[in-house]
């Protein structure tokens, strides 16, 4: 009974995930071109046909029209669903891990976030300011939130709260840190400015210790696969790489697995005799 209860949720919470993946296309989309997310309304790019209701449903609109549009014909690129059904696998991942908390809220909104600007680096190289700074607010907030609802106090919502400011500061001064001396010991960029913004907004959502573990497994990531392209000759070793999506990746395993893992490092090498 548990199971049929939890089924129809389960579709609930893709849906929401899907459909907040079809905003986030939009984001990805605009806000590196400085145009407005809300208008105009979504539009085929070529014939600037506005999208029905029909058309705008998450994954099976795309699959209904073929991937073309309904008047041009133009082809709509497959990233299109394939965002919306990665957003809502997402959603369901982490409605999995926290159920009904603040956290799911929280993590839906934060992992939003660092899908958009993943995609958005891969696309132009740059991480926007509107993304990272209300990113950063964002994180706040949710820290002052769990804080709050964790001691029901305005005590335990400040204290939180410092500590994503702490997050805060550690990412930005660690990234760019690693910038100054890195595009100095290896005579060019090392890494763009807007990656130390990007780790300012994962300190303040994720708190200084698991920011550190999160751009150490980011690190690891774009060493073993930037060292993977380099040996298949897919890149070169002067050939810039964003590190926006390694930023990502380590910050969500962090949120699904992050207090396991630094456990498990204080179990392995600092054991209680």
């Amino acid at each position: 009974m548990d199971t049929l209860l939890t089924l129809p949720a389960f579709f609930v919470v893709f849906v929401l995930g899907a459909s907040i993946g079809s905003f986030l296309n939009v984001v990805i989309y605009r806000v590196p071109a400085g145009l407005s997310v809300l208008y105009p309304p979504s539009r085929c790019p070529k014939c600037l046909h506005k999208l029905g209701l029909r058309e705008n449903v998450p994954v099976f609109g795309w699959l209904a029209l073929g991937g073309r549009c309904r008047h041009c014909q133009t082809k709509i690129s497959p990233r299109y669903p394939i965002v919306e059904a990665v957003t809502g696998i997402i959603f369901l991942c982490v409605f999995w891990q926290f159920d009904v908390s603040i956290q799911t809220l929280g993590y839906w909104t934060f992992c939003s976030w660092l899908l958009a600007l993943s995609i958005i680096d891969l696309d132009t190289m740059t991480l926007p300011d509107p993304l990272t700074q209300s990113g950063v607010i964002l994180g706040l907030i949710f820290q002052f939130a769990v804080g709050y609802t964790a001691q029901n106090s305005l005590t335990g919502a400040i204290n939180q709260l410092m500590a994503g400011i702490i997050g805060a500061v550690v990412g930005i001064w660690l990234l760019n840190l690693i910038t100054i001396f890195g595009s100095f010991f290896l005579g060019q960029a090392a890494m763009g400015w807007g990656d130390s913004k990007l780790a300012a907004m994962m300190g303040a959502w994720l708190g200084w210790k698991y920011l550190l573990l999160a751009c150490f497994i980011a690190c690891a990531l774009g060493a073993f696969m930037g060292g993977g392209a380099i040996a298949l000759k897919i890149i070169n070793r002067r050939q810039p790489m964003p590190f926006g999506p390694f930023l990502a990746m380590g910050s969500a395993i962090v949120v699904f697995w992050g207090e396991l893992l630094l456990t498990t490092y204080w179990r392995w090498f600092f054991p209680i005799s």
